[in-house]
């Protein structure tokens, strides 16, 4: 009888809006985690953004920031699983991630104007015309707050109050949207070898925390222990050499810059491979392996250090696996070598283990 009544509290909670407190992991095929599901929402901002930023302008500046992502996913479980007829948030499959998609959108509105400022001829008297006209970009991000939405939505007694109870616990929320569970890499995780070292275990097992969760971002750093809370916050790139340089997207890492952070975090900030210099820093920090010898928490390097990653392992057929952040897919990624044509092993697992 006990254990009968357990399950019955245990499935009303799941089908409640606190359920999305069970989809902190990929709980089911084809589902994913409340941390990838606000990545999936931010490459959608970054399209969102990158569009408006496309025209010809002298300068861009933006102002606001997108509504607090607890109140996002506070109001999306309570207007998707407490309305009569609702669904459960206790899994996060493509539909319910289209859901959240929505409901961010509903919270956050976009809106530019350009400046136009003419200037002068600074030289009037050199029979040529250096008159000229300024654009400036403009956005404005709107964003409304969780007591807006209560309207917006027509929120029942039982939705307010499920809701007030969600934002009672906005750290255990925001847990959510940025945990460093491994989630979606297990079967990576499982096949490591078990004489692995626990250096090169460590490192790896960091890299896997952000699979899937983090975008990718020209110049974006972190020497953060755990989650980085700048990530998915609209900053301006400012690191010369990209075609983004001087635009805004939200806040992640570059692929060096996810190198950096898996070995800090790995060594409980103990060591930064590349000091902050990049990849070719990290590749001066490696001691150049043949590929067959690879073995998970070496680094692979695209031509000219464009590009870095880290073996993660290696597939079913024995191909080797690397992890990286990628600028093609905006996000912390898995794949095969291509595109990578040197590797090197870091000079830390035999001087500083």
């Amino acid at each position: 009888m006990i254990a009968m009544v357990v399950v019955i509290v245990i499935a009303a909670v799941a089908s409640s809006p606190f359920g999305l407190f069970f989809a902190q992991e990929r709980n089911a095929p084809d589902t994913v985690s409340v941390a990838e599901a606000v990545a999936t929402v931010n490459v959608s901002y970054n399209a969102r953004l990158e569009e408006l930023q496309g025209g010809d302008y002298d300068s861009i500046e933006i102002n606001g920031q997108s509504a607090d992502w607890t109140e996002v996913l506070a109001v999306f479980a309570v207007k998707t699983a407490g309305a009569d007829t609702g669904i459960d948030v206790a899994t996060l499959d493509a539909d319910r991630v289209d859901r959240l998609i929505d409901v961010f959108w509903d919270m956050n509105t976009l809106t530019t104007e350009v400046e136009a400022i003419p200037h002068e001829d600074s030289d009037p008297d050199d029979d040529m015309d250096g008159s000229w006209i300024e654009h400036i970009l403009h956005i404005a991000i709107i964003a409304k707050t969780a007591d807006d939405m209560r309207t917006a939505y027509a929120f029942t007694d039982y939705q307010n109050s499920a809701l007030d109870d969600l934002l009672a616990d906005r750290a255990a929320l925001a847990s959510l949207a940025g945990s460093l569970s491994i989630t979606n890499a297990q079967a990576v995780l499982g096949a490591l070898p078990a004489d692995l070292s626990p250096e090169r275990r460590a490192v790896v097992e960091a890299a896997l925390t952000l699979y899937g969760k983090v975008n990718y971002f020209w110049g974006g750093k972190s020497l953060m222990i755990g989650w980085d809370s700048r990530w998915g916050q609209i900053e301006k790139v400012t690191a010369a050499g990209s075609s983004t340089t001087g635009t805004y997207r939200p806040y992640g890492l570059d692929c060096s810059g996810f190198v950096d952070w898996a070995f800090y975090n790995a060594t409980s900030g103990g060591y930064i491979i590349g000091h902050g210099g990049g990849a070719h820093a990290q590749h001066t920090n490696c001691t150049t392996i043949a590929w067959e010898d690879a073995l998970p928490g070496d680094l692979v390097f695209y031509p000219e250090d464009s590009h870095v990653g880290i073996v993660c392992g290696r597939d079913e057929g024995g191909n080797l696996l690397v992890i990286h952040c990628a600028s093609g897919a905006n996000n912390v990624v898995i794949t095969g070598t291509s595109g990578f044509t040197s590797i090197g092993r870091p000079q830390y697992f035999t001087r500083y283990s």
